[in-house]
């Protein structure tokens, strides 16, 4: 579990740098990839469900990338976008392709589904998330 934290720290990091995030960030940015694959492994063993697992680590992704933007002054994206690297669903996309390669269409159709599913879910909680400063800004106006 600690080896994937600290994997999921230097791919978010390394992510980082090839965004061209300033140097500062850099260490920000894995401490909230990290804290993310932390929250989806725990969630995982709690409900073993990769869906709900992923959905609650993409809102933690979100807020605490939210946070980091205000306390840094800094734009969200540069926090967010390579936080939410460890949760993309790439294992299932080769796994959906490699079913089709196979002719395995039974389990081409469930991992398809299992990836567009994972993919909805990091994408309404970073739609939750937004709406909410999107929300506070009109009321302030």
């Amino acid at each position: 579990m600690i080896l994937q934290i600290i994997s999921a720290f230097f791919a978010t990091f390394f992510f980082a740098i090839l965004f061209n995030v300033s140097k500062k960030e850099l260490g920000y940015c894995g401490l909230v990839g990290s804290l993310g694959w932390l929250i989806y492994l725990f969630i995982f063993k709690w409900t073993d469900s990769v869906i709900f697992s992923n959905f609650i680590s993409a809102l933690s992704i979100s807020i605490i990338s939210r946070i980091l933007a205000k306390l840094r002054k800094m734009p969200i994206t540069i926090f967010l976008i390579p936080g939410i690297i460890p949760l993309v669903p790439g294992a299932g996309m080769y796994k959906t392709m490699y079913a089709v390669l196979n002719q395995n269409f039974k389990e081409a159709a469930f991992y398809g589904a299992q990836t567009f599913e994972i993919a909805g879910a990091i994408a309404i909680a970073i739609i939750f998330i937004s709406s909410f400063d999107t929300l506070s800004h009109k009321k302030t106006k």
